[in-house]
Order: structure tokens, then C-alpha cells, then sequence
């Protein structure tokens, strides 16, 4: 395997859940915002728009609907939205139709290009010395969310991100092998389960030894746990969300 700074940063990679008391710096925030920029986008529809929630009061109130103590506490929080608006209002303005903008193939190419833009911006923000955690709990409860941030049509928050300066030193989770997850041609469909042994027992050791919320547990316990268990939550409203939002209004 080659190493190098960044690749040894991305193979390291913990998330960070507490932060120091500071805030990000101009200079630091301006490098994030360029790379964000900068990511790579389909067919130049540049369909991403990044938020940075410095009001105290939508910070908290994300904070709640996160159900997750760090969330809009020490440290920044950013989040990454799907942005079709933009564009719709280009067209408007311009004398032109909304064209293909309520398709959910162009929300797929808009949530396409806010991803991209997300793992660009966590890239930079561990080659700085700074920690992040992802925040898809930011749409655990999706309608409340959308009030929170006041976003118009054709928007769609997609992913949060908190980010400061690391004050813990995690250890590094253990991933499924690589013989699970990377394929040559063709998917192997005689996946058994019992492969998987040796696996629940390095993620058992890992989650017994860990320095915080140390437990019995496995990989296969999670899936075949509450993560996964049919139950009714507030994220099967995000179908309606999209609706509501103007959204990929071809998908009934």
C-alpha cells in the first residue's frame, strides 16, 4: 500500500465528538469555503450550497433535533444542501421554464454534487490538524429542520458536519475486510454470513477496550438490531420532504 500524508489521513480517520471552545479563524473558514468551491461537480450545474450556522438560537434548536450534545456546541457547525434554487431562478430570470429542475434525476446530480463536496471539505478540514464528525442526524427529523433553516423550494439539506479543534483522541474503528466490500467485474452473490466471524469478534474487542462507552457488541448485532428494525420514524418523511420542497416531482 503507497502512504502519504493524505491517504495515511484518510485510512486514520476518526470522528471527533468533542471539540475545543474556539471557533474556527477567517483565514481557516475562507480555505474550507474554496474548497468547497472548488469540488467537482456534474455537468457544471454547480447544484451544492454550504451553510455555516453561527446563530445561537438555530444552533440549539439543531442541536435538539440531532439529539447529540455536540452538535452546534464547541467548534463550527456547516450544513451541506442539495441547491436546485439556484438555478430555477437563473432560468426564471432569463426568460426560461424550469426545464428538468423537479426531475429526480437532476436532484440525484445536485445530491451528487453536495457529497462530493462534503468528504472535499472533511478532507481539508483533518489536513489543517482539525477533527470533524458527520452529522446525518441532522435529518432525523426532517420537516422541523426545514423550519429551522428557512431554506426555499428546491433545496434539500443533505448532510451536516461539525468541526474543530479535536479534544479527544478516539481509537480507530475497525471496517469489514476488504474481500466484503471490493469487487472485480462482477458482485458475489454467495455472501454467508458466517464469514463474518472473526470480524464480530476484532469489533467486539475494539467496542470492550475503547477508552468511552465501552459495551459487548458486533457488527452483525447492529444490523440485525434496532438500526434496522421495521418501525415507524420520522425519517420516512423525507419522501414527503422532497415533495414538498419541489423535488423530484416525477417520483410518485
Amino acid at each position: 500500500m503507497i502512504h502519504n500524508s493524505t491517504i495515511d489521513a484518510q485510512v486514520n480517520h476518526r470522528s471527533i465528538r468533542q471539540f475545543k471552545n474556539k471557533s474556527l479563524n477567517q483565514e481557516q473558514l475562507t480555505t474550507l469555503y474554496t474548497v468547497f468551491q472548488h469540488t467537482a461537480t456534474s455537468l457544471f450545474m454547480q447544484n451544492a450550497t454550504l451553510m455555516h450556522i453561527t446563530d445561537e438560537a438555530k444552533r440549539a434548536k439543531i442541536r435538539q433535533l440531532c439529539n447529540q450534545k455536540y452538535v452546534g456546541a464547541e467548534g463550527d457547525l456547516f450544513i451541506f444542501v442539495v441547491d436546485l434554487y439556484r438555478n430555477q431562478q437563473i432560468r426564471q430570470q432569463l426568460g426560461q421554464d424550469d426545464g428538468r429542475v423537479h426531475t429526480t434525476d437532476v436532484f440525484l446530480q445536485g445530491l451528487d454534487d453536495t457529497l462530493l463536496a462534503w468528504q472535499n471539505v472533511a478532507n481539508a478540514v483533518e489536513s489543517m490538524g482539525l477533527g470533524y464528525v458527520p452529522l446525518g442526524t441532522i435529518n432525523d427529523h426532517p420537516l422541523a429542520l426545514l423550519e429551522v433553516l428557512d431554506l426555499p423550494k428546491l433545496t434539500f439539506p443533505a448532510l451536516g458536519m461539525q468541526v474543530g479543534i479535536p479534544a479527544q483522541d478516539p481509537q480507530l474503528k475497525p471496517r469489514l475486510p476488504l474481500k466484503f466490500t471490493t469487487f472485480e467485474n462482477d458482485y458475489p452473490q454467495d455472501f454467508n454470513v458466517d464469514e463474518l466471524k472473526d470480524y464480530d469478534q476484532t469489533v467486539e474487542t475494539y467496542y470492550d477496550l475503547r477508552a468511552t462507552n465501552n459495551r459487548i457488541d458486533s457488527f452483525t448485532k447492529q444490523i440485525t438490531g434496532a438500526k434496522l428494525a421495521n418501525k415507524k420514524i420520522d425519517r420516512d418523511q423525507l419522501p414527503q420532504l422532497l415533495h414538498q420542497q419541489d423535488l423530484c416531482l416525477d417520483w410518485k
